[in-house]
């Protein structure tokens, strides 16, 4: 059951915040004015990276997990959709967005912004796909709590 914890609260964490990158932090790259950019740029990609990667380790160790240590709220085919849109995530997040933030690190690029806020909908689909998934989760546990309490 802690790991259907660790899922949940992982999967939601990072939900919630892609919807936020989506919508408000990476539109607003744009706002920034060249002049201020790289130094906002810097402070975005290291202040971001501690709240993201132990939520994204966390998810992705998780996930594995559930194929060793069943939960009896997923079915197997259940826990390797998650494992796959984790994988999708992982691969676009180091394929296309990490390098489109190489490429910004040097300063406003416009086309590598609008390709950054672009590809990101693969993550943000991916997380939400997933967010829908652990609540089916949650819900199958909370029922099968409600039967054993009564």
């Amino acid at each position: 059951m802690n790991l259907l914890l660790a899922q949940i609260i992982t999967t939601w964490c990072m939900t919630a915040l892609i919807w936020f990158v989506q919508l408000v932090q990476y539109p607003s790259f744009s706002r920034v004015g060249t002049d201020f950019f790289p130094a906002f740029h810097t402070l975005h990609s290291s202040r971001i990276t501690f709240i993201v990667a132990p939520l994204m380790i966390g998810e992705a160790v998780s996930a594995v997990g559930l194929l060793w240590t069943p939960v009896g709220v997923a079915e197997g085919w259940e826990i390797w959709l998650g494992i796959g849109l984790v994988a999708l995530i992982w691969a676009s997040t180091f394929l296309l967005q990490v390098a489109m933030h190489g490429r910004l690190s040097k300063g406003f690029d416009e086309p590598a912004w609008r390709f950054l806020v672009t590809s990101n909908w693969v993550r943000t689909l991916g997380w939400s796909a997933r967010a829908v998934l652990v609540t089916v989760w949650l819900r199958r546990a909370l029922e099968q709590s409600a039967d054993v309490f009564g």
